[in-house]
Order: C-alpha cells, then structure tokens, then sequence
C-alpha cells in the first residue's frame, strides 16, 4: 500500500508562513528610515532588533548597502537556528558579516550602542507588570546612542478586548487570528495564530501568546518614566473605504475605530 501523501499543513514551514501572514519587513525599514531622517536630519546604519525571532527585519536592514550594520536578539535557540539556515544563509557574503544573531534574554543583553533599536509584533507585551516593562525600556533607553530612536508598535480598540476569531486568506492559506481569553480587570490577554489549507488540514496554535494589552497612555507615560526624552504615536491612514492603507503618521489623538494599530516612536 502506497503511503498517503502527506497534507499540506505537514509540508508547511510555520516560520515562513508567520513571515508571509504577519511581517512586512519593508515596510516596516522604510518607515524606520523615514522617520529617522525626518526627526534626526540623517540617516540611521546600526539597527538592533528585540525579539527577533527569524530575524526578517534584521536580513532586510542589511540589504540596504554596505554600511548598515545589525544585532538580532531572541532568547529561542529553535527559532534563531531557523533564521541561520533560511535567512542568513540567503545573504550575499557581505550583509551576512553585517548581522549578528544573538541568543539571549533582551532585559540582561550588554548594551552595544545603536541608532535604531525596534520591539514589534507587539512582543514586549510579555512584560505584565509596570515594573517590568518600566525596566525593559530602562534597558532599551542604555543601547541607544545620545541621538538614537526607540519603535514599538501598538494595538487596540474595542475588538482588543474581545474574544475572537479573524480570519485572513492569502494565496496558499488561511491565517486565523484567535483571541481567546481577555480579562478587563488585568489586562491579561491570551491570543493564538493557526493556519488552514486548501485541503482541510489546519496547523492549530503554531503561535499563542499569553500577554498584558498595555495602553496607549500607559506605555508612553513609562517609556518618559524610564527617561526617554520624547514619546510620539504614528497612527495609519485610511483607504477610500476607511480600510487601513498602510500609511502611518504623527498623531497623539488617534481615533475611535473598532480596532487599530499605531507606532510608537521614543527619542533618547
């Protein structure tokens, strides 16, 4: 008896599938760059990017030419391995000696001056104390130069504090956003990523966060706290039909939309 063949959730890469679902790496660069430049009057080089993980943003750093130079920092062994042999190694000889790829928890991380450094995907919402977090951007605030920019990115709205599923297609699968639990008195928020296929099969929970949903003014007011000198929020733009377009500028007001995502924007 032939063997079956196998599905297409068990050829599926989650890392790659996570990259194609959630990442937009240029653009995420581009508007680093800009932002940069519009605020500092030059250009940043030396990026350092917290919570790596298959380190996307980092390769695409480098990409830009011969003097950009970056650090990726992640505390999984597993996923740093992945973004060696499928990232890296797609690198010319040139930016590969422009990247370093660090395992190691960000809060004890020496620091090494950069201009940039970036939190995404909401990733220190892991830090669930104010304490905590307060010490995350202390340690953040150490590893920029003097004229150096720290970016986080931000979400909410009511649809933040509910439980459900969004679904997303894509060419060769669905992505399923799932929030499962949130407490309105803690903030404690649980989410999962899962991924379904044209022929039924489903990855289920390739990704699931247990987080705290920080606010807007919360974070700003501890990223002041920790002694940064100004902190701004980049909200995005609206198509013709009040869909997101991707566009994101200055905004400290925002507005009432049922779900949202913002940049926040520090300066040392």
């Amino acid at each position: 008896m032939k063997n079956k063949k196998l599905s297409l959730a068990n050829r599926a890469d989650i890392h790659d599938l996570y990259e194609q679902s959630v990442q937009n790496v240029e653009h995420e660069i581009e508007f680093m760059q800009e932002t940069y430049k519009h605020l500092k009057g030059k250009l940043a080089y030396f990026y350092r990017e917290d919570f790596c993980g298959t380190a996307n943003s980092s390769c695409e750093w480098v990409k830009q030419g011969k003097n950009y130079d970056a650090i990726g920092i992640d505390n999984d062994a597993s996923v740093l391995l992945w973004a060696k042999e499928n990232r890296l190694e797609q690198l010319s000889n040139n930016e590969f000696n422009r990247i370093e790829l660090i395992e190691a928890d960000v809060m004890t991380m020496q620091p090494v001056s950069v201009d940039i450094l970036s939190a995404f995907n909401f990733s220190y919402f892991v830090f669930n104390t104010r304490e905590q977090l307060c010490d995350y951007f202390e340690c953040s605030l150490s590893t920029l130069k003097p004229d150096g920019i720290f970016f986080l990115d931000l979400f909410g709205g009511p649809e933040a504090h509910q439980e459900l599923i969004e679904k997303t297609e894509h060419d060769e699968f669905t992505y399923i956003w799932h929030q499962s639990e949130f407490h309105p008195l803690s903030h404690f928020i649980q989410c999962s990523i899962s991924f379904e296929f044209s022929d039924g099969s489903v990855i289920e929970d390739a990704f699931i966060y247990k987080w705290r949903l920080w606010s807007a003014p919360e974070i700003k007011e501890l990223l002041l706290e920790a002694g940064f000198n100004k902190v701004n929020f980049y909200w995005e733009g609206e198509d013709d039909e009040g869909e997101g377009n991707g566009e994101f500028f200055s905004n400290n007001k925002g507005e009432p939309d049922l779900a949202w995502i913002a940049y926040i924007v520090a300066e040392k």
